[in-house]
């Protein structure tokens, strides 16, 4: 069984700093997050919007996570536990970047 805490696209939600802030209720940790995801993202994202257990864990999720991710999205419409379940990962366009920013995350799909 795949770890849960492989988040559909492949990224390790295990070490992400918004699902460690939120287990350590470490509210310097949440602001860090936010300002860093708030650059990567060029858009606003406050602290109390760092909120997340993980992607495919139960629990609390970031509203990108549980709303607006259009590869969790994806995943869940073909009803798949993970991109890695899908014939089209070597060429899916969606997850695509991903790969280019995390090498490890097809890495984590290809394990399991």
């Amino acid at each position: 069984m795949m770890n849960q805490l492989i988040a559909c696209c492949g990224l390790d939600c295990e070490s992400c700093d918004a699902r460690i802030a939120t287990i350590t209720n470490d509210d310097e940790l949440k602001e860090k997050t936010a300002q860093e995801w708030s650059q990567l993202n060029n858009t606003k994202i406050t602290a109390e919007a760092i909120h997340c257990m993980g992607c495919r864990a139960d629990g609390a999720k970031t509203i990108f996570c549980s709303n607006l991710c259009e590869i969790r999205k994806c995943v869940n419409e073909k009803g798949f536990n993970t991109c890695g379940d899908c014939v089209e990962l070597d060429n899916c366009l969606i997850v695509a970047t991903v790969f280019q920013h995390n090498s490890n995350a097809k890495k984590n799909l290809q394990q399991h």
